[in-house]
């Protein structure tokens, strides 16, 4: 596949899934950064920190394209608007440029991702995942792991830093500052923030997920994340050995991943606040 004057690697259909996953995410990832190199301008979506660049449409095309060729039975399901039904019960979910607005500005700080979920109802919003993987360019860091596959980091095993207190690790979130400014949000999340030992905020849910499955960092959680943001990290925290939840807090979800103790501790400091009607 040719984007401008980037060429992308025809992958072969007979990989197998994680394979195939990981050469996605690597080749989607190394498209985007050659196009950065090249020179790219942002596009506002909902605000002046969530953007999307030509880069991001370039790379999910091409994890499209590929998908559509090597596993043309499966549904596939993109942050930049790709969706295709399929017929074989999974659909392959795919953020191609996570930390977008990193990405523009320079820092290393993004990755290229991707889940294969098994269909579910479509009103669940923690699906089953079968796999995951992210891959951070500028790196070289690729993390892969599935209900199949153990949770690796450029091919080593990794199990995460342990069942341990919130209290006693470090805890990667997010949250835009406009919901700083809404009780129903803001209250929950300085719940949790608080129980932690200490607090990162580095801008890709999926980077920082990758690095709670390495032991990097601690724990994690975040309200409202879209499937693309939360299943490649969830397939390999829990092929690490870690635990994830779901929990709703005044009609907000909240996704939440760490060691099972660390997972418990989030999730009681989240419920924790009043409920608003």
């Amino acid at each position: 596949m040719t984007t401008g004057r980037h060429t992308a690697t025809e992958l072969d259909p007979a990989l197998d899934d994680y394979q195939l996953a990981s050469a996605l995410v690597r080749e989607a990832g190394q498209l985007a950064l050659l196009m950065r190199m090249g020179g790219l301008q942002g596009e506002r979506k909902t605000s002046v920190s969530d953007v999307v660049t030509a880069a991001d449409h370039a790379a999910e095309a091409y994890v499209l394209e590929q998908l559509r060729r090597c596993r043309p039975d499966d549904g596939i399901l993109g942050e930049e608007g790709a969706s295709v039904a399929g017929t074989s019960g999974r659909t392959w979910v795919i953020d191609p440029v996570d930390g977008t607005y990193n990405f523009l500005h320079g820092s290393t700080y993004w990755c290229s991702a991707i889940a294969l979920k098994r269909d579910s109802d479509e009103t669940s919003v923690d699906p089953e995942v079968l796999l995951g993987a992210i891959f951070q360019p500028e790196l070289d860091k690729l993390w892969v792991g599935g209900q199949e596959h153990p949770a690796t980091l450029n091919g080593e095993p990794i199990s995460g830093s342990g069942d341990r207190l919130v209290g006693e690790i470090c805890a990667a979130t997010y949250i835009h500052p406009t919901w700083l400014a809404d009780p129903r949000t803001a209250m929950p999340w300085h719940a949790a923030a608080i129980t932690a030992a200490s607090l990162r905020m580095f801008g890709s849910g999926s980077c920082d997920l990758g690095r709670v499955a390495d032991g990097e960092l601690g724990c994690w959680f975040q309200h409202s994340c879209p499937e693309w943001d939360w299943l490649p990290g969830k397939a390999i925290v829990r092929a690490a050995g870690g635990d994830t939840a779901v929990v709703k807090v005044n009609g907000m979800n909240w996704f939440v991943a760490g060691g099972p103790t660390a997972v418990r501790d989030l999730s009681t400091a989240l419920t924790s606040v009043p409920q608003f009607a």
